[in-house]
């Protein structure tokens, strides 16, 4: 994919890292000279000193053959703008926006930013539920609310346990993304087996969280 990263903080630079380990095509923005200078030296991607909230700005970083646009600058309003330029004026096809302030969440859903990422409130949910000890977390939700990323614990008594992936029958529109077992990431298959104490990634439609919860778990 072609990726635009607009911000080259430490968010921006590891996610240009990442996605260049990634045998993506990136492309990064940033106002700032002397961090552009030296993200061009680390990484093999397009660099572009400018401001991302100018169309020429983007233009000149790929816009146009661009599949998705991440706006991770450490300003709520740029990063709103940047996502809306892209989508509106470039027709690119994703948008992930990062949200500094949990307040402005509802407003980037609303004005059409396809993934608001609040990462303040993804901290906040996780250690909420390490704290309550809860067996389901509802970590983020995206395309305007329609659709949301939950983490379940299975517990010992869970109906899944020992039981392979394709045996299991997942209510409509829920996937199984991920499996964090201890220190390790297991990506779900068709023979994947279930244990005790995995959380499990879904990802599903809001308001069908209660029947994904009861399947995994045996209880709402």
């Amino acid at each position: 994919m072609y990726i635009i990263i607009v911000g080259a903080g430490k968010i921006g630079f590891f996610l240009a890292k990442r996605l260049c380990g990634g045998k993506h095509t990136v492309s990064i923005v940033d106002k700032d000279k002397l961090v552009c200078e030296e993200i061009a030296k680390e990484l093999e991607a397009l660099v572009v000193c400018g401001d991302g909230c100018e169309p020429q700005i983007l233009e000149e970083a790929g816009i146009e053959q661009a599949d998705v646009i991440a706006a991770v600058t450490g300003d709520d309003e740029d990063n709103l703008v940047i996502c809306q330029l892209a989508k509106e004026k470039f027709r690119v096809r994703r948008s992930v926006g990062r949200i500094n302030n949990p307040d402005n969440e509802h407003t980037f859903a609303e004005l059409g930013v396809d993934v608001p990422v609040d990462s303040t409130k993804i901290i906040a949910k996780i250690i909420e539920e390490e704290v309550s000890f809860s067996d389901f977390v509802n970590l983020m939700s995206f395309k305007r609310g329609k659709l949301a990323i939950v983490r379940v614990d299975l517990p010992a008594d869970s109906p899944v346990i020992d039981k392979e992936v394709k045996d299991i029958k997942l209510p409509l529109d829920a996937v199984l993304v991920s499996i964090l077992r201890g220190e390790e990431v297991v990506v779900p298959k068709g023979d994947t087996v279930l244990k005790t104490g995995d959380d499990i990634i879904a990802i599903t439609t809001v308001g069908n969280e209660p029947q994904l919860l009861t399947l995994l778990i045996g209880k709402i």
